[in-house]
């Protein structure tokens, strides 16, 4: 039987022995009150109305015509007629009523006293009889109920013994029955603790500690096989987290509160020029002296550990030579702390020396240099320009017609300038997470080609190249802000004619493909070679100089791609080395 159906059952009976002796201790006493209630009522009341008939009958002898005595008599036996509870009390009560009339027709006649003594004497004697009935009855059932309240408080007291031994029973039974299996769980327990597996549990039954027991002794022997696979499960986790330390990419040296290195994985070994066994295991300072690099990377953790971390940030990338490349690295020191329970504070255990790759943000570092030296000179060179051709104009000797040659230079080179401007202002709202705030509305492919031709006109002109323009007469209205769309265009057409030569043939083209509208840019130039299709549209991307290309700021491309990708397009490139280049972008067709 399972535990809880057994304590259930306990407080069930429990319960069961309250109410029954509550409802037999109720029953008990109801029925006393009701014999006592009869008693009051039938008896007692009788022998009320004997003494009221007593008193009428004395009063009766005493003045017999006067008007209450009779009458209250007579009254008194008519109530007392209607509560007749005992044997032969009829017979007294029907022999007064008659001996009454009696009485009555003396009295009518006008008996003398003499003849109505003997009557009235009877009446007397009749009504005693009547009173000592009932007083007797009042005597037995009183008796009676003494006799059965004797007898129910017998009855209600071994009811109480019984019950109370029946409730001890179960106070003993349902405890144990609840403590005995938790002893026997305690000291399988115990032995558990003492590394001793094999004190299992007796499964007595199917109760909730038999179910208790089958799962404590599955668990000890699971205990048993864990600790047998333990130590070979530690290995394994140690090889895995040796396996973790010696495939990072970076270089990790762990060294003890007393600056002992325990832990060097092989990318650290590399960058020292030294084996494991030789690191591993000596203090820091006995490595240094046979190592420069090492050395050089405690001199950060010399300084107080107060100062320490401005120290660590302050020190200069370390320049290690790999495959005949310089290369960069970065120290990065953490410090290790640990809580110590039985002082309850933190204590100082180590620190975690790392070096970080760091040559590829060095080369963009390079790379934003060599940009900027790239800016400065091309604003260096039209602001020379501006400068030399003011100067010019200021001579009032020139000529009208020469005048406006020089005007229209000046004009040229601040069109170039705002042009690089613009492309700067563009860059930096995009690395500030401005995104590009567009206008698209239904536009016509056809009037961004001739805007974009007009603005390049004189550029055409200046190096004598001719612009073939097909589009079909047909060409569907494209989803597209006109200002952005316009500016890439024009950049890809100032591309292709700064690498065409002089002379060349230049073409845009527009057709339709599926749900886009493809717009070309085709260029007799050198050709770009395949390896830097991508790489072009990267921001401060330069080709090198023995591929045939004069460089630029390296952002004209990458903000067009960005203009067309925000607007639902594609931008690239088709192009091979001395077969010229064809840029070509696609925007969605107005449905």
């Amino acid at each position: 039987m399972n535990l809880k159906t057994l304590i259930t059952l306990g407080f069930l009976a429990m319960l069961a022995l309250l109410l029954a002796i509550g409802g037999y201790a109720y029953y008990t006493v109801h029925r006393l009150d009701l014999s006592s209630r009869n008693v009051l009522k039938d008896n007692f009341y009788s022998v009320q109305l004997g003494q009221q008939m007593l008193q009428a009958l004395d009063q009766v002898e005493a003045a017999p015509n006067a008007p209450t005595g009779l009458p209250r008599f007579r009254q008194s036996l008519t109530r007392e007629a209607g509560n007749i509870t005992e044997a032969g009390e009829k017979e007294v009560v029907d022999s007064l009523t008659q001996n009454q009339a009696d009485f009555q027709r003396l009295l009518d006649a006008g008996a003398t006293a003499e003849a109505r003594t003997p009557k009235l004497a009877l009446l007397r004697q009749q009504t005693y009889r009547m009173v000592a009935l009932n007083t007797a009855a009042l005597t037995r059932k009183n008796e009676l109920a003494n006799q059965r309240a004797i007898e129910s408080g017998r009855y209600l007291l071994t009811f109480i013994v019984i019950s109370l031994l029946l409730g001890l029973m179960f106070v003993l039974s349902v405890p144990e029955a609840a403590v005995g299996p938790l002893r026997k769980l305690t000291q399988s327990l115990e032995h558990a603790t003492d590394s001793d597996f094999t004190a299992t549990i007796p499964v007595e039954n199917n109760s909730e500690f038999g179910r208790v027991a089958r799962a404590f002794n599955r668990m000890l022997v699971q205990l048993q096989e864990y600790r047998s696979s333990t130590l070979a499960e530690f290995i394994t986790e140690r090889n895995r987290a040796a396996s973790i330390v010696s495939g990072l990419d970076e270089g990790l040296l762990l060294l003890d509160e007393n600056r002992y290195v325990i832990l060097a994985n092989p990318v650290a070994c590399h960058l020292l020029g030294m084996k494991t066994e030789r690191l591993v295991g000596r203090p820091a300072a006995d490595v240094a002296l046979d190592n420069d690099l090492f050395r050089e990377i405690l001199t950060p953790l010399e300084v107080d550990a107060a100062r320490r971390d401005q120290a660590v940030a302050d020190a200069p990338l370390l320049r290690i030579a790999q495959r005949g490349e310089e290369a960069f690295y970065r120290l990065a020191v953490q410090e290790l702390v640990s809580f110590n329970e039985a002082l309850n504070k933190n204590e100082f255990v180590g620190q975690i020396l790392t070096l970080r790759n760091v040559s590829d943000y060095k080369k963009l570092d390079q790379v934003k240099s060599n940009f900027l030296a790239t800016v400065s000179h091309e604003l260096k060179t039209p602001l020379s320009s501006i400068n030399l051709n003011t100067k010019l104009l200021q001579d009032e000797r020139l000529p009208a017609d020469e005048r406006q040659r020089i005007t229209g230079y000046i004009r040229q080179e601040t069109q170039r300038l705002q042009r690089m401007v613009a492309e700067l202002l563009d860059v930096s709202r995009l690395d500030a997470g401005a995104g590009i705030h567009l206008d698209v509305r239904p536009t016509s492919l056809a009037d961004v080609v001739a805007y974009a031709t007009a603005t390049v006109q004189a550029q055409l002109d200046d190096k004598n190249l001719h612009l073939d323009p097909q589009l079909p007469a047909n060409l569907p209205e494209v989803r597209a802000d006109v200002e952005k769309t316009t500016w890439v265009l024009i950049n890809l057409l100032a591309n292709a004619i700064r690498y065409s030569p002089v002379g060349a043939a230049l073409t845009v083209r527009a057709a339709v493909a599926g749900t886009f509208v493809q717009v070309s840019v085709q260029d007799r130039g050198p050709g770009i070679a395949g390896e830097y299709h991508e790489k072009i549209f990267q921001r401060f991307a330069q080709l090198p100089d023995k591929a045939g290309y004069r460089g630029g700021s390296g952002l004209g491309l990458s903000i067009a791609r960005e203009f067309i990708t925000t607007q639902g397009g594609r931008l690239w490139v088709e192009s091979e080395l001395g077969s010229g280049s064809t840029f070509c972008f696609t925007l969605p067709v107005v449905l």
